[in-house]
């Protein structure tokens, strides 16, 4: 099993495991601190959907600040039980929603649902070179709120994903990691 620590709120410095697999890279601590002074140390209330849960770095640090629901979505059977039971240690199967599925698929029914409600704060840190950020671009709209914002990480530079555009971005090693909102980029880096 492979680990990855939680950096800050209420879990900081609890240990996550979770197991190898192809594509499966956490993000590194560096990149969420620079992700978490960017959206902010409190997430209090806010509402998160992580689609390639992963390692559960994401969510779980969303959770650990304070967000009062967090949704990830994971198609790998291995990574769903070892998020299963890292929730299971933190006691936060309240906030935390874990749904086994495929991201477009999962985009794609909820977009189907009219009263489905959108998320404040979307986390889409897909395995790379296979398509996936523009297979979900087209489901942003109904995926986040309109004040939403958009974390991405790819394995190149994005100046926007549909309405979403890039605010603010950076690189560590070989990933470019981009924060987004709504509208107009507003030229800060």
């Amino acid at each position: 099993m492979n680990s990855v620590r939680i950096i800050g709120g209420q879990w900081r410095r609890r240990v996550l495991r979770f197991p190898d697999a192809e594509g499966l890279r956490p993000t590194p601590d560096r990149v969420r601190e620079t992700l978490f002074n960017w959206l902010g140390q409190d997430l209090s209330g806010l509402s998160c959907l992580d689609l390639f849960a992963g390692s559960g770095a994401l969510g779980f640090e969303a959770a650990s600040r304070g967000a009062a629901r967090v949704v990830m979505v994971e198609r790998s059977v291995e990574a769903v039980a070892a998020l299963r039971s890292n929730a299971g240690l933190l006691e936060a199967e309240e906030r935390v929603e874990i749904v086994q599925a495929d991201a477009v698929k999962f985009a794609s029914s909820r977009v189907t649902v009219d009263a489905a409600p959108r998320f404040d704060v979307l986390f889409l840190d897909p395995p790379y070179n296979h398509g996936w950020i523009e297979r979900l671009t087209p489901l942003l709209p109904r995926l986040l709120a309109d004040d939403g914002v958009l974390y991405a990480e790819a394995e190149t530079a994005l100046g926007a994903c549909g309405q979403w555009r890039t605010e603010r971005s950076g690189k560590a090693g070989q990933v470019f990691y981009h924060l987004m909102r709504n509208g107009e980029p507003d030229g800060a880096q």
